[in-house]
């Protein structure tokens, strides 16, 4: 396991320093969701994807190659380009749906009177993978880059919990950020109901939102506000008792991954036979371990 770590951590490093993404993959996937939009570029509020949303389909295809890289980490660690991105290219229906996430995201915004503008091509990657695999020294070095691109913007709009927690917790003991940092749930307002979802639902908390960010009740409030029924229990949905959806040891060790997910959703679905989450990991690991007849959307998905 250590030498896969080190592997690992060669392979991160080597993509951020090359694309300022963590994986091997077209930095095309990160824009397409703002093609036809007419998003500035640039601006003094910019929304910051960090491009988690769109990677999570690459995500999905090297989950599935860990266990038979771990095993072999020098290989993986040297293995060209075009093999990495040959064997996580991921699906295109799956690109899209995540594509289309963000796209919804940006849409509540605008209808909620928020002007913003994008980086493109120029938005980096938050780190957030390597500071939370304990690469520090690494996720130092980076973080200069991360506050260098944000460095023009008086606000940032994060749309996922892992980028939301970096920019807030953990970017400024390494870098300053004048930037005051907003969660897009913060900013969304007067949401309809929307016939995305019929029937109750269970939202599935992301430990950062729910334990260390404060924004617990912030999907919930969306979820009221377009009339979507939820269904709680203290044991399943409550603050200190929910479990985690396993995606964060998902690049470490899939099966134990695998299981936890396999587990929270099970449980989940008792409540409920479709899963909310807002956020990217959460989605695509309860998704892949959802039993069958459960469905995972993101809070986007069933509120726009």
């Amino acid at each position: 396991m250590e030498s896969w770590l080190r592997a690992l951590g060669d392979i991160l490093i080597g993509n951020l320093r090359s694309t300022m993404l963590p994986l091997p993959v077209d930095k095309g996937v990160c824009t397409r969701w703002a093609e036809g939009l007419g998003v500035p570029r640039g601006g003094d509020t910019i929304i910051y994807t960090s491009c988690l949303y769109q990677l999570v389909p690459a995500i999905n295809k090297l989950v599935s190659l860990v266990g038979a890289a771990s095993r072999v980490p020098e290989l993986a660690r040297r293995a060209p380009l075009g093999l990495m991105r040959a064997l996580t290219k991921p699906d295109e229906a799956e690109v899209e749906r995540m594509n289309g996430v963000v796209r919804r995201i940006a849409g509540l915004l605008r209808r909620s009177g928020v002007e913003f503008g994008y980086l493109y091509e120029e938005e980096p990657y938050s780190g957030a993978l390597l500071y939370e695999l304990g690469f520090e020294e690494a996720f130092k070095e980076y973080s200069a880059v991360v506050a260098r691109a944000l460095g023009r913007a008086r606000r940032v709009i994060t749309i996922d919990p892992h980028t939301h927690n970096l920019l807030k917790n953990v970017l400024p003991k390494y870098q300053r950020l004048d930037a005051d940092v907003v969660n897009y749930m913060e900013l969304v307002r007067g949401v309809k109901p929307s016939g995305a979802v019929e029937g109750g639902v269970v939202v599935h908390d992301s430990c950062l939102y729910s334990r260390y960010l404060g924004l617990r009740d912030a999907p919930r409030r969306l979820l009221n506000e377009a009339g979507v029924a939820r269904r709680e229990d203290p044991y399943v949905t409550g603050v200190a008792t929910s479990m985690c959806c396993g995606g964060p040891v998902e690049s470490i060790n899939p099966s134990l991954s695998n299981s936890i997910a396999a587990a929270r959703a099970r449980d989940l679905s008792r409540l409920s036979k479709t899963i909310v989450v807002a956020c990217p990991i959460c989605l695509g690991n309860l998704s892949r371990n959802a039993p069958s007849g459960v469905r995972v959307v993101d809070l986007a998905e069933a509120i726009s």
